[in-house]
């Protein structure tokens, strides 16, 4: 109970809550809830709640038919499915997004966020989620307009992408086989050197397999950002934004890398070029069974490495 000094009564507490997250399957009044993990999942979500209440679209980065990254704007509830504060939408962290599953073998790794209608029982949307900091040690010293982010994409993100990117195609293994056919040429995956002179090949294959669909692309990635005086801990004046990339758009930040490798005519290969041939692989295994084995593809010794750890892409590298 909080003590009211003025007339000397006792009301209630507030119960720790973030705005618009009634219906989770976080407990807020729980300590574990408020972890760091949780905290960049759910503050994020509850943001984007708060947007929608206040009128505020969202940033969002498409693919254009030239394959450029565009900014158009989102509302909330293309993004979510469901209005925030529809009395059926579920906040589900952390779960399963059952519309990838009929697309892999094996267990499905687990989404940041799936938004679901409790009335239809439907899951609407699978989102990962990636909090940023802005700007990042890299570009802190530079003036404002020349701040950058980082992303930092866990293994599972590559995985999503490939499935998220089959939905927008609408299942769409025929064309896919048609557009991949060449890569039937590789006999060995596990190898780099069976796979790298194909490299250029793949980023051409993508190139025109998103260009030519773009209408059917989806949002993927809430990029939220978290913005501070230079590298202190002071939140800036206009501290909040949130971003949201399509699964065609954030297909192309790896894309771009993959240009990068070939021009430079670098002997090494990154973990981005890396994930690329990684997302190109789970779509070619697709369009030959009609599903992906993402964990037989990690542990292939070629992709071992990558799937180790995580990825690191420089949004400002690619003049987003």
């Amino acid at each position: 109970m909080k003590y009211n000094p003025a007339d000397h009564t006792y009301s209630p507490q507030p119960k720790p809550s973030l705005f618009g997250l009634t219906n989770s399957n976080r407990d807020f009044l729980q300590k574990s809830s408020w972890g760091k993990n949780q905290f960049n999942s759910s503050f994020p979500t509850s943001l984007v709640c708060y947007m929608g209440s206040q009128n505020i679209k969202l940033n969002y980065l498409t693919l254009t038919k030239t394959g450029k990254v565009q900014h158009e704007y989102l509302d909330h509830k293309d993004l979510f499915g469901i209005p925030y504060n529809d009395p059926d939408i579920f906040f589900a962290f952390e779960s399963d997004y059952s519309p990838f599953q009929k697309l892999v073998l094996n267990n499905l790794p687990r989404i940041d966020l799936v938004t679901m209608n409790t009335r239809t029982n439907s899951c609407l949307r699978g989102l990962e989620i990636k909090l940023t900091a802005l700007p990042d040690n890299s570009t802190y010293t530079l003036s404002e307009d020349q701040y950058g982010s980082e992303i930092v994409c866990r293994p599972d993100t590559i995985v999503y992408m490939a499935l998220s990117i089959i939905l927008s195609l609408n299942e769409n293994q025929d064309g896919l086989r048609r557009a991949l056919k060449p890569l039937d040429h590789i006999k060995d995956w596990s190898q780099g050197i069976n796979v790298i002179p194909h490299l250029s090949m793949m980023g051409e294959m993508m190139d025109k397999i998103l260009s030519e669909n773009t209408e059917k692309q989806s949002p993927l990635i809430l990029q939220p950002i978290w913005k501070t005086q230079g590298k202190s801990q002071i939140l800036a004046d206009n501290a909040f934004d949130v971003f949201v990339w399509s699964d065609f758009a954030f297909a192309q930040l790896f894309l771009s890398v993959v240009r990068g490798e070939l021009q430079d005519n670098r002997t090494t290969i990154t973990r981005q070029v890396r994930s690329v041939i990684w997302l190109v692989k789970m779509l070619y295994d697709y369009s030959l069974n009609g599903k992906i084995d993402h964990r037989k593809v990690a542990r292939t010794p070629f992709f071992r490495h990558c799937s180790q750890g995580e990825r690191f892409v420089k949004v400002s590298e690619f003049g987003v």
